[in-house]
């Protein structure tokens, strides 16, 4: 099997580019402060609680028709900005965030007709799961299972105000008309462009890997999007 990486809603193999997967089973790295004491052996660490981002490389060729192709992957690459969701055949099941930064070294054959080169994302940490960006809808009593060793930081939207419980954290959500979004991840509440963050009190839920109870009394049309992820 040929495999390939989607970066942006664009596959490489869109421009004759394939790639092999090594990298993809790398891990990245906890963010650990230390600190050395005096007279005490050793050092003492503390745990910042997150994971630093992590550097992807796939070793990539192009077998035919190199330089129309591998101009138009350059430009292709170069042409996108930030963080952007990347795929690869692979993990098919997952997808992470990535930006590409840097350039490519090629080494071609003879005559230029084919070439290999090494391709470099930084990425976030997190290699979210596909199966936790579906928005679903649940009834008060639910239990969503959390299947990572991960908390997730999930979205909630719902209609009017109330009460909604999650993993034993409680929103209050108060002098809301219409539809309400709270985004567990960036700690945001909105609806479309409109602010509403004065709406709620509370703080924000998170899914604990294993079982966790959803109960909510007043709102309605309650859905969530889990947003699993592991590394």
């Amino acid at each position: 099997m040929e495999h390939y990486f989607i970066f942006n809603g664009r596959s490489s193999a869109d421009f004759g580019v394939w790639i092999s997967g090594g990298g993809t089973y790398n891990a990245p790295a906890r963010d650990v402060s230390t600190e050395v004491v005096p007279g005490r052996n050793g050092v003492i660490t503390f745990d910042n609680g997150r994971f630093e981002n992590t550097q992807l490389t796939y070793p990539a060729f192009i077998s035919k028709r190199f330089k129309t192709r591998v101009d138009a992957f350059r430009a292709y690459l170069a042409s996108q900005r930030g963080y952007l969701r990347l795929e690869d055949t692979y993990h098919p099941d997952e997808f992470r965030l990535a930006q590409f930064n840097g350039g490519l070294e090629v080494s071609t054959t003879a005559r230029n007709l084919a070439g290999a080169f090494d391709i470099t994302f930084d990425c976030k940490p997190q290699r979210f799961l596909k199966s936790g960006e579906t928005m679903k809808a649940y009834a008060s009593g639910a239990v969503l299972h959390n299947p990572t060793h991960f908390d997730a930081l999930p979205v909630i939207v719902c209609d009017g105000n109330g009460t909604i419980t999650l993993n034993g954290t409680t929103i209050t959500i108060a002098d809301n008309d219409g539809a309400i979004c709270i985004d567990c991840d960036i700690q945001d509440a909105y609806a479309g462009d409109e602010n509403k963050n004065g709406c709620i009190t509370s703080e924000f839920p998170v899914l604990s890997p294993g079982d966790n109870v959803l109960e909510y009394d007043g709102v309605t049309n309650l859905q969530i999007m889990p947003r699993w992820w592991t590394i």
